[in-house]
């Protein structure tokens, strides 16, 4: 089998991600893209014994990139794909909007697929999500946090919260000095446009021609993670591809606090020259 080509996903949470790994997952080649995998983290956590301490000096330059290579290749074992075709693999973290330098060192010429919506909608799930749990439980926020949906939001919205990570780490890549390596998808145009959102996508990551099926997309909801946060139900994906209209649960100061946090559909605000479908 040939090597697996890599790429990565990225972005802003509650913005489309499994939806759109669930697509993807219909193109024969593709092999693996889902939810969050634990690969980023344990990649980071095995470069602070190479970079510092008594075994820094047993780790030169191609000898890091192997045995990290080696941490995401063999965490997805063997891949299943048609005979003569390249698989693609796509690991969802993230944290690889923190570590664009280290995805392409190690896989050159990959992408970092970022799925981000209007913060306001982002917000709004999270509640929604929250409150399916009568009993509010869901660990996504701590407990002493969880009073009421103000505490919530403020948690929510904190450096080391759900949304204010992903964020942060969002605006470091889209304005740093590598996101050329972005292919940024706005949730919007995803569930409004998945056609024309899948021709392009396809096309930049250089994927075999595909007849995606917007009308039965299918994705094994990861039901025992969704359980450990206590937030079931946090990973389902319908279906039928489209916007479901609704009215905001959030109270209007709160929305008036987040308004206008759609910097990346302005051409004129792309300094790196991501790719942008929006």
């Amino acid at each position: 089998m040939l090597s697996p080509l890599v790429h990565f996903m990225s972005g802003l949470p509650r913005s489309g991600s499994t939806l759109l790994a669930a697509i993807l997952r219909q193109n024969p080649v593709v092999a693996e893209a889902g939810y969050i995998s634990p690969v980023a983290p344990m990649i980071v956590k095995l470069t602070s014994v190479m970079v510092e301490g008594e075994y820094q000096t047993e780790f030169d330059t191609k000898t890091r990139d192997r045995v990290l290579r080696g941490v995401l290749l063999d965490y997805y074992g063997k891949l299943s794909v048609p005979d003569g075709q390249q698989p693609m693999i796509i690991d969802n973290s993230r944290i690889w909007c923190t570590r664009l330098g280290l995805a392409n060192a190690l896989f050159p010429g990959s992408k970092v697929i970022c799925c981000v919506r209007d913060p306001v909608w982002i917000i709004d799930s999270f509640e929604r999500l929250i409150q399916r749990n009568p009993l509010l439980g869901s660990k996504i926020v701590p407990i002493e946090r969880r009073g009421n949906l103000y505490s919530r939001i403020d948690y929510i919205l904190a450096a080391d919260g759900p949304f204010g990570f992903c964020w942060r780490a969002f605006n470091e890549a889209y304005h740093g000095d590598m996101a050329h390596n972005l292919i940024v998808v706005d949730y919007d145009r995803l569930v409004n446009d998945p056609a024309g959102t899948m021709a392009i996508l396809t096309d930049t990551l250089q994927l075999p021609a595909w007849r995606y099926d917007f009308e039965r997309v299918q994705f094994e909801e990861p039901v025992a993670f969704d359980q450990n946060l206590n937030s079931p139900g946090q990973h389902i994906v319908r279906e039928r591809v489209g916007a479901i209209p609704r009215r905001l649960s959030i109270p209007p100061e709160i929305a008036s606090r987040l308004a206008g946090g759609t910097f990346w559909r302005d051409p004129r605000k792309n300094p790196g020259g991501a790719t942008i479908i929006a």
